[in-house]
């Protein structure tokens, strides 16, 4: 017998419970994101018009991921009905190309992962938020299709008109120094969003269009009068010296700062040359008391996150929301919750969870709340997380499954049929079984598994010619036996879940 026959004979047309992994779940992205939400949802999604930041702790399968799918969604939903008062997202969800880069930033013993993560500060994760949020900014000003932000692909254009003069200083002083994009030279680009701006930089070649012309009228002077023998003289070249020294003297100043940006901006790429050359292309009067990410320091990041929120705001945008998500997942974590929480603490700052007009959804393994409840009251100081929405377990109870289970069946079910969960049974399993067993599986992960591995038993335990399109109470308990001895494994990391 086969799972497709089964299916259709309750007016299924497609397996529910084969995926599970929200990422790729067709079931959940066509359906399930608009009308299934675990019961915290609105104290997690909160408020678009005001953003503020909520924590999550879930285990492993308990939808922390569909949830970052589903704010995602509901934001792009909530932008397209107010043009006019959107929501930014940045989606921090990978970690891996940052952790690199700082990585490669050590050397020696400061290479190993424990002592790599114990340099990792709260500055390194700001740096990485705005290089985010300052790439996607560039891509959708410029038009971008070479761009891994969704976002940057929405066919709203940005009205940049809008953009004072300090503005479009702003941004591209914040592309110089956190666009990340690799779709072009960070040259090419940065003149690009310049000619996008119409932002003048004439006035800042000064230096070079001094020393050109001093260099120019002295060897007219030594043409005209027909003096080739001052060419020996070293007034000449103590001349020609003087009308460089400007541009000397500013190509020093900035190789300097430049390469402290490089330096300090551990978790990004960047060539001090390139850098160099760009902030170079500005007025000085124009960076004239303007914060660098140059010091080792957050005061000069949160200033930076200011002149983002300053532009966007200009943009059209009255918030910004920042997903953070598969802090699991970076090869240099893979999984050991004592790296995670390295990674993670510096982040649980008040000042920046409570930044004005900015929202982080922390969306984090159930493995760090042992160590939120082992910290020491300074910690806890820092962090404020009574102020954080938070969630401490992202809890699902037995008729929260059951439902989410019938949704999927809805969601799967052939025109003018209303499958469900209690049907595919036979009588015996009466509705309160069903939910004690949702009970025990604690998290959707788990649900689909052992469904999906009841209806394989089910049916392979049936020929074509004699089909049973019932569920037996035996094949449920031993199914259901099965597989609970094996999430107790795997709960002890003993087996593979």
């Amino acid at each position: 017998m086969k799972i497709r026959q089964f299916l259709e004979h309750h007016g299924i047309a497609e397996n529910p419970f084969a995926d599970e992994d929200a990422q790729t779940d067709l079931v959940f992205k066509g359906y399930c994101i608009r009308n299934c939400y675990h019961p915290a949802w609105d104290k997690i999604y909160g408020n678009p018009a005001e953003p503020a930041t909520a924590i999550v702790f879930g285990e492993k399968g308990s939808g922390k991921t569909a949830i970052r799918l589903q704010i995602d969604r509901h934001l792009a939903e909530y932008n397209a009905d107010h043009p006019d008062n959107r929501v930014f997202v940045i989606q921090y969800d990978d970690f891996n190309p940052f952790l690199d880069r700082f990585r490669d930033t050590l050397s020696g013993r400061k290479r190993r992962v424990e002592r790599t993560l114990e340099r990792w500060k709260l500055w390194d994760h700001m740096d990485a938020i705005l290089s985010l949020g300052v790439t996607q900014l560039v891509d959708r000003i410029l038009g971008s299709r070479q761009t891994t932000h969704p976002a940057a692909l929405d066919q709203q254009p940005l009205a940049v008109d809008r953009l004072e003069r300090t503005q479009a200083r702003d941004v591209l002083l914040l592309a110089g120094c956190y666009d990340q994009s690799t779709g072009e030279s960070p040259e090419q680009r940065w003149r690009r969003l310049r000619r996008k701006l119409r932002f003048p930089v004439w006035i800042a070649r000064w230096d070079l269009t001094l020393g050109s012309a001093v260099t120019f009228l002295l060897l007219l002077l030594v043409v005209w009068q027909g003096k080739w023998e001052w060419f020996t003289a070293p007034w000449i070249y103590l001349g020609i010296l003087a009308g460089w020294l400007p541009r000397l003297a500013r190509t020093a100043r900035w190789w300097w700062k430049s390469w402290s940006i490089a330096a300090n901006t551990r978790a990004l790429q960047h060539d001090a040359a390139s850098l160099r050359r760009t902030l170079m292309r500005l007025p000085e009067s124009q960076l004239t008391g303007q914060p660098l990410p140059a010091h080792a320091q957050t005061d000069d990041r949160y200033e930076m996150m200011g002149k983002l929120q300053n532009v966007l705001r200009a943009l059209g945008f009255s918030g910004a929301i920042v997903l953070v998500d598969r802090v699991d997942e970076p090869y240099l974590i893979n999984g050991s919750a004592e790296r995670m929480r390295a990674l993670l603490w510096p982040m649980l700052d008040n000042k920046l969870l409570k930044h004005p007009g900015l929202g982080l959804k922390l969306l984090l393994p159930a493995e760090l709340t042992y160590y939120v409840d082992r910290e020491d009251r300074q910690f806890h100081q820092r962090a404020r997380l009574d102020k954080q929405n938070l969630i401490r377990s992202l809890e699902w109870t037995g008729q929260s499954l059951y439902d989410l289970a019938n949704a999927r069946l809805q969601a799967c079910a052939e025109n003018g049929r209303v499958p469900s969960l209690g049907a595919l049974f036979e009588e015996s399993i009466d509705h309160q079984r069903l939910v004690n067993a949702m009970r025990s599986l604690r998290v959707p992960r788990h649900l689909f598994k052992f469904l999906y591995r009841l209806l394989v038993t089910h049916t392979n335990a049936h020929t074509d010619e004699s089909p049973a399109w019932k569920i037996s109470a035996e094949t449920f308990e031993t199914v259901l036996a099965l597989h609970l001895r094996e999430q107790e494994a795997y709960d002890r990391g003993a087996g593979a879940g």
